[in-house]
Order: C-alpha cells, then structure tokens, then sequence
C-alpha cells in the first residue's frame, strides 16, 4: 500500500480510485478535514491559522504572495510523505479545480523532482480518452501493489 499524491488534490474521483485499489490517497479533503476538526481554528472559512503561511515559507520564497505560501502549507507535507504520485493535466474544472496557477507550476514542479513512481496523464477529451485514462490509473495502481 502506498501514500499516493493526487493533482489536482481536490479530485474526489481521483481519490476514489487511489482508495479503491488499496492505497492512501494524499488530497487536500483530508488535510482540510484535520484543519477544520482542530479544536481553537478560529479562521472560518479559510481554516487556517495565521502561522501557516510561515510554515509555506520551506517550500515557496517569501516574495510570493501569501496565498501561495498557505497553500503550500497545506500541499507541501503531503508532497513530502508521497510514495507515489498521479497528475492529471488540463483537468476540466469539475475534475478538481486547484484555484491558483502559481501554487499549481510549484506543486507539479516538486512532485516531478521526487524520485517516486509516477503517473503523468492528460484530461481525456472523449469517452474513448476516457477509458484509456482509467485504464492507465488502473494499471498505474495495481504496479504499485495493494489490492488487484
């Protein structure tokens, strides 16, 4: 079973068939789940604390813009703790929109550097594409271990 990192980390279909074949999917649902459970976050809704765009500041300079360095708060421990990592690019915005082009170029650029296996797909634009790309998951998933 391996901690899988999905891009776009809001993709609900995408950590659904991370789970499904028995691995751990790293998405920010369950990292904003811990934030908004914490007891004492008094921020709602951003649901974070004035101390995380600090903690961003190992992964992004502190001339980005804050956004960029709280979203990396969030991202960057997930990016650490992956075993492996899917990206899907051009996703449609249904699929899981990311909200910010720059935290996005950053987050793909540190998963690319990792050493781990990795699944590097585009959006499908047709039923066909469709099911090539699940299959490609699929069988992505299935090389890592877990359940077949």
């Amino acid at each position: 079973m391996a901690k899988v990192f999905i891009y776009p980390a809001t993709s609900l279909i995408l950590s659904d068939l991370v789970a499904r074949h028995g691995h751990t999917p790293l998405s920010s649902a369950v990292a904003i789940r811990e934030r908004i459970q914490t007891a004492g976050l008094e921020s709602p809704p951003l649901q974070i604390t004035p101390e995380e765009p600090k903690k961003g500041l190992k992964w992004a300079a502190v001339e980005v813009p804050s956004g960029v360095r709280g979203r990396m708060a969030l991202y960057g421990p997930m990016i650490e703790e992956c075993e492996a990592a899917i990206i899907i690019n051009d996703a449609d915005l249904a699929f899981g929109c990311m909200g910010c082009a720059r935290t996005n170029e950053l987050i793909k650029f540190l998963v690319r550097q990792k050493n781990i296996p990795k699944l590097d797909l585009y959006y499908p634009k047709n039923e066909e594409e469709g099911v090539k790309f699940v299959a490609a998951i699929k069988r992505f998933l299935g090389e890592l271990g877990g359940k077949k």
